[in-house]
């Protein structure tokens, strides 16, 4: 006996890049059951029902849960469970674990950058099993997938991080690699774009991602260079994969620097061509600025900077480096380094690169946000339905079909991620249903913590878990996902 609910008269957008089509949609227990024309399916002929619960979706979309593919929600989903900022989004699914930054196998109380980045009380998972077992027993209210971070096992397992890997070290790290695979894991993370790995040489990083391929997981990089060297640094990431035989996913693709801008009618064809001989994709967040630890060599005294905290002044956060910088009289590095540590906003790309590559075929979409920061980004709380207001609806820059596939079926492809990401009978029922008219964020860099609109209802493995009236219902049913899971055989 399960309790079943019924979906009917929505616009049915599946993930797969095909049509809309109206019709209904029947889940029991944790499986979507049948996809029907309305009025076609008859709950009690598929399925022992206990309780029905019908929903009337007419003019609403009825989509599969979104998939955050590029989060830091690492110790969110232990700390905070209920996940309001990705579940009031419609995301049922985030992708921990990116940019080389993840809670295991790192044991400390005093997390330097850029692991700080996911808090400072939660590393005490010296495995990705440990990991993986603190997700269930915390029961967050969204599926948890994790990659293991290359930073981390350099700091786990070297002293020295200004320099390449020892023969000796490079042996720890694939096996620490494997355990992590042996628990799960999607695969390999790097983020040689921060200095506590940017001495990682080609066979520091093949040694250990080559564990990931021979399990068959994937390889996802923050590249070195996002600035001027963002060519070379494309090519050393597909050569990394290639040696390794791993799929690519090129985290957070864009053009930093004004320098830079415009430069995505190079970096893309780059990437097609370099598509044709390997498997890549990338992700990508819908805005012009990004947002990660303090950094002086990133401040160019062109681009604003917004400060989202500082350690020694905390005080500052929510302003702007160059009113700071003014107000003490010094030059805006000098202000950074009295500010750090700490994390910021970089206003470092323009409109029209972004939207280039959230057209691009190659592109899923992720979020990046740091739940952690006391005044977050707003991509925390609001970079799902941003897209479907302006890429979609406003811009046209995308169909609604293929906005949705950015945020599910090729984000479940790319990932591993069996059962999920698309609406299709025998796969779990992660499930949103959000108003086409009224979708948008309402995040902003003022007031990053606000509620997106739109966003109607969510399932999570068939628990109605957000509605756009009570807010998180309490049913707390993610749990962490295996890579290349399966539904059961029906």
């Amino acid at each position: 006996m399960a309790h079943a609910t019924l979906l009917k008269n929505g616009l049915i957008v599946d993930g797969s890049l095909g049509p809309g089509w109206v019709g209904d949609l029947l889940m029991a227990g944790e499986r979507i059951v049948a996809l029907a024309a309305p009025g076609q399916i008859t709950p009690a002929t598929l399925v022992a029902i206990d309780h029905l619960t019908e929903v009337d979706c007419t003019d609403r979309v009825i989509a599969p849960g979104f998939i955050d593919v590029h989060t830091h929600d690492d110790a969110a989903v232990l700390d905070a469970p209920a996940m309001l900022p990705k579940l009031s989004q419609g995301i049922t699914t985030v992708i921990v674990g990116n940019c080389g930054i993840s809670l295991a196998p790192v044991v400390t109380h005093t997390p330097a950058a850029p692991l700080s980045l996911l808090g400072n009380r939660q590393f005490c998972h010296a495995s990705m099993a440990h990991y993986a077992q603190a997700v269930d027993a915390a029961r967050p209210a969204v599926n948890v997938a994790a990659l293991i971070g290359h930073t981390a096992l350099r700091m786990r397992h070297m002293a020295d991080l200004s320099r390449a890997a020892t023969a000796e070290e490079r042996v720890a790290m694939a096996a620490a690699m494997q355990e992590a695979m042996d628990a799960g894991a999607l695969g390999l993370s790097s983020g040689i774009f921060y200095s506590e790995a940017y001495a990682a040489d080609q066979e520091e990083l093949v040694a250990v991602a080559t564990v990931a391929a021979r399990n068959g997981g994937v390889y996802a990089t923050h590249i070195r260079d996002e600035l001027a060297g963002i060519l070379p640094a494309l090519q050393e990431a597909a050569l990394t994969a290639r040696q390794s035989g791993l799929p690519l996913v090129l985290s957070h693709h864009k053009c930093a620097g004004p320098a830079n801008w415009g430069r995505t009618r190079e970096t893309l064809p780059l990437i097609d061509s370099l598509a044709r001989n390997q498997e890549i994709g990338m992700d990508v967040y819908p805005y012009t600025a990004g947002s990660t630890v303090l950094r002086e060599d990133l401040v160019d005294g062109v681009i604003d900077i917004l400060i989202t905290n500082s350690q020694p002044h905390p005080e500052m956060g929510g302003r702007y480096l160059a009113d700071i910088a003014k107000q003490w009289c010094v030059t805006q590095q000098e202000a950074a380094l009295r500010l750090k540590p700490g994390g910021a906003c970089y206003f470092q790309m323009r409109e029209d690169d972004v939207a280039r590559v959230i057209a691009h075929p190659l592109s899923m979409i992720g979020s990046d946000g740091l739940p952690h920061d006391e005044r977050p980004h707003p991509r925390l709380w609001g970079a799902f339905p941003r897209v479907l207001a302006s890429y979609w609806r406003d811009k046209g820059v995308l169909r609604l079909e293929e906005a949705v596939h950015k945020m599910t079926g090729l984000s479940a492809q790319r990932f591993r991620l069996g059962g999920r990401g698309l609406l299709q009978a025998g796969h779990y029922a992660d499930v949103v249903v959000f108003d086409p008219v009224q979708v948008r964020d309402m995040a902003t860099f003022e007031q990053p913590q606000q509620f997106s609109e739109g966003i109607e209802q969510v399932w999570v493995n068939g628990s109605s878990s957000y509605t756009k009236a009570g807010r998180a219902s309490g049913l707390r049913a993610g749990r962490f996902v295996h890579r290349g899971s399966q539904p059961a055989a029906r």
